[in-house]
């Protein structure tokens, strides 16, 4: 028996039911169905989103063709979709971008303020935090994380002697926050050095792991024979057999997949030494590149690739030298690739080079194929942009940062910008903030937000002015580059988005929506006193 359509008011007559009771009777009285009852609903696409790690601006060649190292399968990303030119992380560090792309909240309303949380770390989501794949599993897709965690688990308390019991359960990882399952490593350079899978080590990580330069730079425990070359072809794999076994599933799915490369340690395997001309950087970037291509390829193979949204991007800008030996400045140096392109600065900092980083995203029949959009875009949109793809209405408590950029990802031609504004944040805690052309560094010019500062050299060569301001700001549209501080002649400038940003911290959110609250108070101007 067909039961009443539950949607239908008093006196309606339910069209639907009719359909499958009197087939024939519709046919020959009624207009097509689809104009009475409604379509049926497009089907949801399998999502894939691949974050690498520390991949600068100027690392892909579709975005810098003076690049050292090849990048075909990114290559061709672009040219079956769409390249973003402004594209930004939500901070300039590792954690707090993969909290706001996850949660669609500024990781700086949480406490953390400034760099990343450290080895063994409690849960920087909360447990009633909705997330991205909480809300995908609550609309039928199977959900997946594997990679680079980088955001707390309930690691167990050290018992006697300093040691813990990796035996038992890790409550609190991935698959509490909204993950069917997860496979990955906590950070590639934290211990323990193992892989987890869902809320278990794998393996009994029982062994001090080596310290010292080319090895492990923090001690800790790792489980016997433990190789840092082997993280990321085990992520590989690990990705390629979960899309060719969801492609065979009645859900659609989610792959969150953070990679551990080009980030320290830069290991990468025989088949990728010398391949490129930018050192074992650029061999590890060709790594990275062949595994968005074994990704692509599983797609295709699958069956899935028509069907399918792949999102790919970078956590932050390019590491400088200390972690990775050369870093962005030395590899320009030494070999001539600009990792951040024509951008200043690197991870870490506030300027452009920190946080705009390549952005690709297809999805065959729907994005257009080999296009560009210069919309800022902000990895925090990710929530909004799939709530509104499958018409999810979010709680007023979620996403309160994120960005509906669904119509720049289809190529529609809009006469206002989508985001009303962005706010930036350095790995020390400097805020910036971006409204259409104009950003403003809410910190003096000799606020060091760097490891390792801009070489005095970088700056002759680019030109960069030397003098102290107390802010620093500069018009995108002329000066991309952030050669010219216009801090102190542009007054009414700084002090407009000033208040704008002022007003996005004690409102809590920084969308349209009732008034949130922050977790801690957050401190967001560094400009002296007047």
């Amino acid at each position: 028996m067909v039961e009443k359509a539950t949607w239908l008011k008093p006196g309606e007559t339910d069209y639907c039911l009719m359909k499958y009771a009197f087939p024939s009777l519709i046919a020959m009285l009624l207009p097509p169905l689809a104009a009475v009852c409604g379509a049926e609903p497009a089907q949801k696409p399998n999502i894939v989103y691949i974050l690498a790690d520390d991949l600068g601006y100027g690392d892909v060649g579709c975005y810098n063709p003076a690049s050292k190292i090849p990048t075909p399968n990114m290559d061709r990303l672009a040219k079956e979709g769409v390249r973003f030119t402004d594209a930004h992380s939500p901070s300039a560090v590792c954690t707090p971008t993969r909290y706001a792309l996850l949660t669609g909240r500024y990781a700086w309303r949480t406490r953390l303020q400034r760099n990343v949380i450290g080895p063994f770390s409690q849960p920087l989501i909360a447990d009633k935090q909705l997330t991205v794949p909480g809300m995908l599993r609550g609309q039928g897709y199977a959900t997946a994380c594997i990679g680079k965690w980088h955001l707390g688990w309930g690691w167990p308390k050290p018992g006697e002697g300093g040691k813990r019991d990796f035996s038992i359960p890790i409550p609190d990882g991935p698959t509490t926050r909204g993950f069917d399952l997860y496979f990955g490593t906590d950070v590639p350079n934290y211990p323990p050095y193992c892989f987890l899978e869902n809320d278990r080590t794998v393996g009994i990580p029982s062994e001090a792991a080596p310290v010292g330069r080319d090895a492990f730079n923090i001690a800790g425990p790792m489980v016997p024979g433990w190789e840092l070359g082997d993280v990321l072809p085990g992520l590989e794999k690990r990705a390629v057999e979960y899309i060719e076994k969801a492609a065979k599933g009645d859900k659609p799915f989610f792959l969150y997949l953070p990679l551990t490369s080009p980030h320290y340690p830069v290991v990468p395997t025989a088949a990728f030494k010398g391949k490129s001309k930018a050192g074992d950087y650029g061999n590890f970037v060709a790594q990275t590149d062949a595994v968005v291509g074994a990704v692509l390829d599983a797609l295709k193979q699958s069956g899935v690739a028509e069907k399918t949204l792949v999102i790919f991007t970078s956590d932050n800008g390019p590491e400088v030298t200390g972690e990775v030996n050369p870093g962005a400045y030395d590899r320009l140096k030494e070999f001539g690739h600009a990792s951040m392109g024509a951008l200043r600065g690197a991870k870490r900092d506030a300027w452009e080079g920190g946080h705009r980083v390549p952005f690709i995203a297809r999805w065959p029949g729907k994005i257009p194929a080999g296009s560009t959009c210069d919309e800022t875009v902000c990895h925090v949109d990710l929530m909004a942009t799939l709530a509104a793809l499958l018409n999810v209405k979010l709680p007023a408590d979620a996403g309160v940062d994120s960005v509906n950029v669904l119509p720049a990802f289809l190529g529609e031609k809009r006469q206002a910008p989508i985001r009303e504004a962005t706010v930036h944040h350095s790995g020390q805690g400097t805020f910036a903030i971006r409204r259409g052309d104009w950003v403003l560094i809410l910190a003096p010019t000799g606020d060091d937000n760097r490891k390792q500062g801009e070489p005095a050299w970088f700056r002759k060569d680019r030109g960069y002015e030397p003098h102290a301001a107390a802010g620093e700001l500069y018009n995108l549209a002329t000066d991309p580059a952030q050669k010219t501080n216009l801090y102190a002649t542009e007054t009414a400038k700084v002090n407009e988005l000033a208040a704008l940003m002022e007003r996005y911290v004690t409102e809590g959110r920084s969308t349209p929506g009732p008034k949130q609250k922050n977790d801690v108070d957050v401190s967001w101007d560094k400009r002296p006193s007047k």
